[in-house]
């Protein structure tokens, strides 16, 4: 016990911080992706992209009801991930996520999804 409060303290003084392992609810989804889940809470199947996707596969279209953003962010870099009610991006807006936000429902967007796009904002 006394080298694991050691080597924690050790690993502060080194780097400045303690790794942390991610929160319990935390979507997987992997880095520079926008996924979208068909149940809510993260649940079910996952769809995930890294660029626009104007025509999501019979699975997940108008079944989305959980979302996840771990796009890369930067100067200039399209960040947000807007969701369409319709294919090609048409329709209504369902839901924006702004770089690294996860929603696990949303009760406005759930099963409204059929295309999205990368962009630089909400």
């Amino acid at each position: 016990m006394r080298r694991a409060v050691l080597g924690a303290a050790t690993a502060l003084l080194v780097t400045g911080s303690l790794a942390v392992a991610p929160p319990a609810g935390a979507a997987d989804c992997p880095s520079g992706h926008f996924c979208a889940w068909e149940h809510a809470g993260f649940g079910g199947q996952r769809a995930n992209w890294s660029g626009d996707d104007g025509w999501w596969e019979s699975y997940i279209a108008d079944e989305d009801s959980s979302w996840a953003n771990h796009g890369i962010s930067g100067p200039g870099i399209k960040d947000h991930v807007k969701v369409y009610s319709r294919a090609h991006q048409g329709g209504h807006m369902t839901i924006c996520l702004a770089p690294g936000q996860e929603v696990g429902g949303n009760g406005a967007a759930n099963d409204d999804g059929d295309s999205h796009t990368w962009a630089r904002g909400c």
